[in-house]
């Protein structure tokens, strides 16, 4: 039986190594964004339709005392298309400028509380920020120098108890900088950029060995530990020391501004933040991918419940389990990078699935909605081949987590007996859904849909701007 079993592992393995990615960005031509709520599949008992449209990069929602729903746009795309970011009111159908930001995006959270804004600024060009916005535009940065110009961003925030909870996203896709930080962009406009424990590390010596990118020479090679810049070696021992802020991690301020506290760390890239009904805090994460120097294969996104001075794991464990079980077929064995572990790995409330890309986060809290005390998480869907091979879309939809149980079931998709983006699918639904937010009453989910993002065989992006859209779920029955 174990003969017969590593067979089929090997035959398997062999098939999905000669076959080509089809993510759900992989598409030919810049097709024109198409709106038909019909393409769109809900559980019996609910209707959506589009409320907004035509917004450039949308991001997330927040309703101010009176209900009314505002949208921020990003500013910043991966594909490095920078724009100016912008709070928007929506009124109507129709979007009214209330602030507009710098091209330090991207903008990518908004909370509303006692009549300010507080909006998350992922930092790539001059580093991470949470931004006070008042009702008539005026900006102030409550928190900067946050780590954000690298691959992943400053995100949330959520409002509890008289703090700003924020999280960062790490600098690289599992700890080491390498090659494919320069296909993102930052690399060479920052090579000092790495990785920041939040607590003292001791390293054990792990390093990479990879093309040398910053110099024009053919044939160079630079060696690189975790932690440290590109080019940069590691030794057995070396403790590295940690500070605040510091990357891939929960964070707090007071509302009114003060020493920041570390809630907990160990996270590759702690996207979308949310309190549930019961007052506990969750985030979720997206893991990491199959490139650069140290890839990881097959690890889920993941749903956290937030525990004050956890540790995560990462980069050495994801979905809560060593990253031995994520090598990529075929490739080396992986390694810890740390020569200790920092605590006890919690385990997920939910793993979600490979490459989805989950993100932005909300509890229902009505019953007449339904799923009360639920997560509903957007998943903005694969960025595939840039995060590694996939044989058919993965997410491009929204999905429901019972957060006792770990369930996760599907919420809305698309039309069609594949999934995909609509302009996969040559339909008018969901594209790139990046975040959700109930109203006030709890009685309509809002979706806040990206817009088309293309992904080349070479593994670039290519935003199309101006497709983003604002959905509206409600109940029926």
């Amino acid at each position: 039986m174990k003969l017969i079993m590593l067979l089929w592992l090997v035959l398997l393995c062999s098939c999905y190594g000669t076959r080509q990615s089809k993510g759900g960005g992989q598409i030919s031509g810049t097709p024109a964004r198409e709106i038909n709520s019909a393409d769109v599949v809900l559980p019996e008992g609910y209707r959506i339709e589009a409320v907004a449209s035509g917004l450039n990069f949308p991001t997330a929602m927040a309703f101010d005392e009176e209900g009314t729903p505002y949208v921020i746009e990003a500013g910043y795309s991966y594909g490095e298309v920078f724009r100016k970011p912008r709070l928007l009111k929506i009124t109507g159908g129709k979007t009214e400028t209330v602030a507009t930001g710098e091209e330090n995006g991207p903008w990518t959270g908004i909370a509303f509380h006692k009549n300010n804004f507080y909006i998350a600024e992922g930092g790539q060009k001059e580093g991470g920020k949470i931004l006070k916005v008042t009702p008539g535009g005026e900006i102030t940065a409550v928190v900067e120098g946050l780590p954000g110009m690298g691959d992943h961003h400053t995100n949330g925030p959520v409002i509890r108890d008289g703090y700003i909870y924020f999280a960062t996203g790490s600098v690289t896709n599992s700890g080491v900088v390498g090659p494919d930080n320069a296909e993102f962009g930052w690399l060479k406009r920052h090579p000092e950029l790495h990785d920041i424990p939040c607590e003292d590390i001791t390293l054990a010596g792990e390093n990479f060995e990879t093309e040398q990118v910053l110099t024009d020479a053919q044939g160079d090679k630079a060696v690189t530990g975790a932690y440290l810049p590109f080019g940069t070696a590691s030794t057995a021992g070396q403790v590295i020391k940690g500070k605040l802020p510091c990357s891939g991690a929960v964070l707090r301020v007071p509302v009114s501004g003060g020493k920041m506290e570390l809630v907990a760390w160990g996270l590759r890239n702690p996207y979308g933040l949310a309190v549930s009904g019961d007052g506990k805090l969750y985030v979720t994460e997206n893991a990491a991918d199959v490139r650069g120097s140290r890839p990881l294969w097959g690890v889920g996104d993941v749903l956290w419940e937030i525990r004050p001075g956890a540790w995560y794991g990462w980069p050495d464990y994801s979905e809560g389990k060593p990253v031995r079980l994520f090598k990529t077929p075929g490739g080396p064995a992986l390694k810890p990078l740390l020569q200790e572990e920092k605590g006890e790995v919690p385990k997920p409330v939910a793993v979600l699935a490979v490459h989805s890309s989950s993100n932005g986060i909300d509890f229902s809290s009505n019953g007449n909605f339904g799923f009360e005390n639920h997560a509903f998480i957007a998943q903005f869907g694969d960025m595939a081949p840039n995060v590694g091979k996939v044989l058919s879309p993965v997410g491009f939809k929204i999905v429901n987590v019972d957060v006792q149980s770990g369930a996760a079931k599907d919420f809305a998709v698309n039309r069609g007996k594949k999934g995909g983006p609509a302009s996969r699918l040559h339909t008018g639904g969901l594209e790139r859904p990046v975040s959700v937010k109930f109203d006030p009453s709890g009685d309509h989910l809002y979706i806040v849909d990206f817009g088309i993002l293309k992904m080349t065989e070479d593994g670039k992006s290519v935003p199309v701007e101006n497709t983003g859209v604002i959905w509206k779920v409600s109940v029926t029955r």
